[in-house]
């Protein structure tokens, strides 16, 4: 009753047991010295409680739970690290088509114009073949178009131009690891395509291809250009006009105004002090003057640069003469507005460099012949359109006569052979290789359209097959045979007499060289017909083929076509040697009637003299004379129509062959001092322009 009377003892109790409950289960036990329990827990064990969930976790999983415990019974996996890349640099030319031999030089821009060329990949050892043909697209935008596959090449070591061999592909193409081993030692690996052929014509120079590349500014048309073209773009570049409110003011130097200005005398214009002589050079040739237009071409030795009509009547004219010169002057309209081609010889040079330079210019493909030429002769003062004739001249003479170049262990290398009048393509193997006949082609067209001279001399044969005629029905002779000791074997067959030992030896031999039957008396006349045949044109279908070539990228090969009668006149059958008669009957002479001027001692007397010695020694001249004073006096050996000749105050005679205009200085007193050094004057055009 007590108890149920105070509940709030009860209820002490109940929580001061449950506190000591509490303290049994949370206090440690206490060791005595010798590990005997102490008094206090000696009569309380405590009791032995569940393992914890920590516990049984760490026993049951050691190696997540039991860290810094020991050794770990199942060591953690590492993730494996990403194989470190291996960057290669691989040097990749991209070629047009299928090359056995490594690119010219000359080719080598031409290809880089192009977006072809030599670029640097940067790859790495481990890539594929499909990884690499996108690697390539971005480096070669143009290989993106090829869809009959590629194949890479290389070439030997050494220098100069090496043959090309090939690289075969694995059986999973082309890797990191072949490429390696491939342009071991900084080899360029060539790209060559198997069924298809790139362009070669230049890109613009905002192409994606040029994207890379480092450019300038052209300070003529203000258009960011490559570093690679500048100096190339820089020789054909047209300057761009300037405002009208700052003609006369020199841009790179503006301190220069007009008062360094000077009026030209022909078109009554303002040019640069500096620069008079070189424009009235080529003004006096495009002025009329008190002439008419009709007039001023008929008297210009080549197409009139007065026709501006623009269309192709050339072709109906009845004059084949006529027909020539209007032909070469509407290609030559059609492309008057297109950057001009620039040639440049250097007189200083030795007689190889400078054929050098001229087979240089006429070797480079894809090019527009009716375009615009200049000329420029360094080592000399000549400017103007007597260098073009000049140039052509050259030319023309090079080709008859032969280059200064070593090409089969020769001094001179001659591209024709024989005698004039029955001249054949040389059956040198070497030459076709190198594509002379190409060039010689290119450079009788371009002749052509400037009005130079014309490849005389050529064998009837020979220009029959030319213009696609068959060789079975060429009609050829024992002349046409340039090999004087063929020609001797062939024309025993020729006769009806009984052939000696010896020359029925020589016969068979050579006929059996040729692929040919033993010669007998029913088949001797078909005999000497094949051997004739195969000497003459038999050995040069891939000259002629060449040649032909060269002929068809030039308007010379539509005028052939197209006008037969022209034929005779564009390659005449010998050289047409120069009469002094006809020389004389084309010269203006001084006006012997005018009065001096005040500062001018060349009296009447004088000028009849001058004018006196100069007719004694063209009446005397022989042709080879009569020839190099013609191209002394004007440039080339062409006769115009009208010649000049002005008596002035000098040392030695000079020409302005722009004009046509013989100066003759008035000091000479007898016609031996005067031939003399009239002699060495036109001699001179061998080594230099004619300016003495």
């Amino acid at each position: 009753m007590e108890a149920n009377s105070n509940p709030t003892s009860s209820r002490d109790a109940i929580v001061e047991s449950a506190r000591h409950l509490l303290n049994l289960l949370t206090e440690r036990p206490r060791s005595g010295g010798r590990g005997e329990l102490t008094n206090q827990n000696a009569s309380h064990r405590v009791p032995q409680t569940e393992p914890s969930v920590q516990m049984e976790m760490s026993r049951s999983f050691p190696g997540l739970y039991n860290r810094g415990r020991g050794k770990r019974r199942f060591p953690p996996t590492n993730l494996v690290p990403a194989k470190k890349m291996k960057p290669l640099d691989v040097v990749f030319y991209l070629l047009p088509k299928h090359y056995e031999k490594t690119p010219k030089e000359d080719d080598q821009l031409i290809h880089m114009k192009a977006g072809l060329g030599r670029k640097t990949a940067h790859i790495d050892e481990s890539i594929t073949h499909n990884e690499l043909g996108e690697t390539l697209k971005v480096l070669f935008p143009k290989l993106g178009t090829i869809t009959g596959g590629w194949l890479l090449y290389k070439s030997a070591g050494g220098w100069g131009r090496r043959n090309l061999t090939l690289i075969s592909p694995e059986d999973d193409g082309y890797t990191g690891t072949m490429l390696k081993g491939a342009s071991r030692g900084g080899k360029t690996l060539f790209i060559v395509p198997i069924q298809e052929q790139l362009c070669t014509d230049p890109l613009e120079l905002n192409d994606e291809a040029f994207a890379n590349m480092p450019k300038a500014m052209c300070q003529k048309c203000r258009v960011d250009v490559p570093l690679h073209f500048l100096t190339d773009h820089i020789k054909s570049c047209v300057e761009t006009d300037l405002p009208s409110d700052v003609a006369g003011v020199d841009v790179c130097n503006p301190a220069k105004d007009i008062s360094a200005m000077q009026e030209c005398p022909v078109c009554a214009k303002m040019f640069p002090t500096e620069d008079i002589e070189v424009h009235a050079s080529s003004c006096g040739e495009i002025s009329t003057g008190p002439h008419s237009t009709e007039e001023v071409n008929e008297t210009m030795p080549g197409p009139s640069t007065s026709y501006s009509s623009g269309s192709d009547d050339w072709y109906t004219i009845s004059d084949a003469s006529k027909a020539i010169s209007r032909c070469a002057d509407h290609f030559l309209q059609i492309h008057a507005m297109e950057n001009p081609l620039l040639l440049k010889m250097d007189l200083r040079d030795s007689p190889a460099e400078k054929d050098m330079a001229l087979i240089s210019f006429y070797k480079r493909p894809n090019v527009q012949w009716a375009c615009p030429l200049n000329c420029r002769l360094e080592g000399d003062v000549a400017v103007g359109l007597g260098v073009n004739r000049f140039f052509f001249s050259t030319v023309l003479e090079k080709l008859k006569s032969g280059f200064s170049i070593n090409f089969g262990n020769s001094i001179v290398t001659r591209l024709f052979e024989g005698e004039p009048g029955h001249w054949v393509p040389s059956a040198s193997h070497f030459l076709v290789e190198s594509d002379m006949f190409l060039v010689a082609g290119r450079m009788i067209g371009h002749s052509f359209l400037h009005g130079g001279p014309r490849l005389s001399g050529l064998s009837p044969a020979v220009i029959h097959v030319l213009l696609g005629g068959s060789p079975e029905t060429a009609t050829i002779t024992l002349e046409d045979c340039p090999d004087l000791d063929i020609r001797e074997t062939i024309s025993t067959l020729e006769g009806e007499s009984r052939l000696s030992d010896t020359q029925m030896e020589r016969v068979q031999s050579l006929a059996y060289s040729w692929d040919l039957p033993c010669p007998s008396e029913n088949n001797r006349k078909w005999l000497f017909e094949k051997l004739l045949l195969h000497a003459v044109l038999g050995r040069i279908a891939r000259q002629i083929k060449q040649l032909r070539r060269g002929l068809k990228e030039t308007p010379i090969w539509s005028l052939v076509t197209r006008r037969p009668d022209a034929v005779p006149l564009l390659f005449p059958r010998e050289e047409a040697s120069l009469c002094p008669e006809v020389v004389l009957q084309h010269i203006t002479w001084p006006e012997m009637d005018a009065e001096s001027d005040e500062d001018d001692d060349c009296s009447k007397e004088t000028r009849c003299r001058i004018s006196g010695y100069l007719k004694q020694f063209i009446a005397n001249a022989t042709p080879p004379e009569l020839k190099e004073l013609m191209k002394f006096w004007t440039g080339w050996e062409n006769l115009p129509s009208s010649l000049s000749v002005e008596i002035v105050h000098g040392n030695y005679p000079t020409a302005a062959t722009c004009y046509e205009t013989l100066k003759l200085p008035c000091h000479y007193k007898n016609y031996k001092s005067f031939s003399e050094d009239f002699l060495a004057c036109i001699s001179s055009t061998q080594s230099g322009f004619g300016l003495i």
